[in-house]
């Protein structure tokens, strides 16, 4: 015979819901009050509830029936926990921004954290009331554990950017960024594997860190490949190893090698290893037959590189009080001086070295009022042509004042000076001079409390200003019609991630 699903939880709530009503016009209001936050608890316990106890009924069901044996219906009864406690089965992240950039001839004018001349070597700026972009990214993941304990996590990320405002894009950029597997708690793993995790394709890596609010990344190292995580080599010594290819592209399509698509392969071998709050990662790059391509100004591209970054991951804010920073250094030669973006740029010399500081923190000022501070810079030089230098340094903060539950004021300050030199590389002046922005932002959102509470929704103004010097750089917005210095700028924007 059938059994019914147990479903008493919300039928009572039902039934006491109905007693409620029926006794509305005598009940004493603040009685009534409480009963409905009982009931509305009750309720939201009980759907937390319901899936789980149908999937249980549905295999006692099965089991009365003698449709599978006692080992078989353990292990459902096993998964629909761990499927419960969401240790097993699908889940969805999400990261996206989108906003309207507006000068003050209510025209979208140009904008982005990367906006300067500097920002062609990395050197961002306060993003805060300054992005004109809509960008996306949806992740699928999807988690399995099996009857020996191990794990498997699958995932994919598909992701989508475009700066037009318009409803439709036809040249929007949709990309499959993420899709791999990654094994963990194996059984056969023993020793200094006993806690690891492997995992092949196409991925970021886990171990990324960023700047938020310069929307730039301390380390970016993504690509297809394989690798493994967490090996404990020592008592206080985890390490990771990893193979990254990436593809360069305008490489030269060469006739006697058919099937030559004009790209070559860039691979990254790394070891990134943990003491502590301590990082240190080491990284080899090649990319066969990239010294072959002419960059320009007779240079020729490096086929090799190396990289390494020193990091600390602090749980204070510089142990002045509550918070967290963190601090990296970084230095890469060859095609290892693209110190962020590890093995994406293969326009660098073999002469090419770049060094790299980036420090930020954040805390709380007051109760209600918050600040993220940022310094970050870098020095290099015969990146492109032999001679060239770049030296680009930013300092900005982020605080806010938390006004209610739902809404605070945010405001942004950021700097940079900016010193460049590309040596004629690509038809580009050299220049220096100064980039300044402020911007006031009323923000909502369903909850405040801390830097990393999203969504929210943003309508910002913005002032910025530079030295008149940089729109001759010839690489970037600067210097072009209604671009050119001493300008307010408006807009609104949303941010989600969960």
């Amino acid at each position: 015979m059938k059994t019914a699903l147990p479903r008493t939880p919300l039928v009572t709530a039902v039934a006491v819901a109905s007693f409620g009503m029926i006794g509305y016009a005598v009940a004493d209001t603040s009685a009534l009050e409480q009963r409905l936050l009982e009931l509305e608890n009750r309720i939201a316990a009980a759907e937390q509830r319901a899936t789980s106890a149908e999937q249980r009924a549905a295999i006692a069901e099965a089991q009365a029936a003698g449709g599978d044996n006692d080992d078989v219906m353990e292990e459902r009864l096993a998964r629909v926990e761990r499927q419960a406690s969401g240790e097993e089965g699908f889940s969805f992240n999400v990261y996206a921004r989108s906003g309207l950039l507006l000068g003050e001839d209510r025209k979208s004018i140009e904008g982005g954290p990367y906006v300067t001349p500097a920002g062609g070597v990395g050197g961002a700026v306060g993003r805060l009331g300054n992005e004109d972009d809509t960008y996306a990214e949806a992740i699928l993941n999807y988690r399995m554990q099996f009857d020996n304990g191990a794990r498997a996590h699958y995932r994919t990320m598909l992701a989508s950017g475009t700066t037009t405002s318009s409803d439709w894009d036809g040249d929007s950029n949709l990309n499959v960024r993420q899709v791999y597997a990654e094994f963990s708690d194996l059984p056969s793993f023993t020793g200094a594997f006993e806690n690891a995790s492997i995992w092949a394709g196409k991925r970021f890596d886990r171990d990324n860190f960023d700047i938020h609010w310069l929307d730039s990344d301390f380390i970016f190292l993504a690509g297809t490949g394989a690798g493994i995580y967490d090996m404990q080599l020592a008592e206080s010594w985890r390490s990771n190893f990893s193979l990254y290819g990436r593809s360069f592209s305008d490489f030269p399509v060469r006739p006697e090698y058919p099937g030559d698509d004009g790209s070559t392969d860039s691979l990254i071998l790394t070891s990134n290893n943990y003491f502590g709050n301590w990082q240190w990662m080491v990284n080899a790059l090649s990319a066969a037959d990239n010294d072959e391509r002419d960059i320009g100004s007779g240079q020729t591209a490096a086929n090799s590189g190396f990289h390494t970054m020193v990091a600390y991951h602090g749980d204070s804010f510089f142990g002045l009080g509550e918070g967290n920073f963190k601090v990296a250094l970084l230095h890469g030669q060859g095609l290892g001086a693209e110190v962020k973006g590890l093995g994406s740029d293969g326009n660098l010399t073999d002469d090419a070295q770049a060094t790299r500081l980036g420090i930020y923190g954040t805390t709380y000022l007051a109760p209600s009022w918050r600040i993220a501070p940022v310094l970050f810079g870098e020095m290099s030089k015969d990146r492109y042509v032999d001679g060239d230098d770049y030296k680009w340094l930013t300092l900005s903060a982020r605080l806010a004042n938390e006004i209610t539950q739902n809404f605070e004021m945010q405001y942004e300050a950021s700097y940079q000076y900016m010193d460049l030199d590309p040596n004629g590389f690509d038809g580009r002046n050299a220049v220096s001079g100064d980039f300044g922005k402020l911007t006031i932002a009323p923000t909502f959102k369903p909850q405040v409390g801390g830097f990393w509470q999203r969504p929210e929704i943003r309508a910002f103004a913005s002032y910025t200003d530079w030295s008149s010097e940089l729109n001759d750089y010839g690489a970037s917005a600067f210097g072009s019609d209604g671009f050119t210095g001493g300008q307010w700028s408006f807009g609104v924007q949303t941010e989600v991630w969960f």
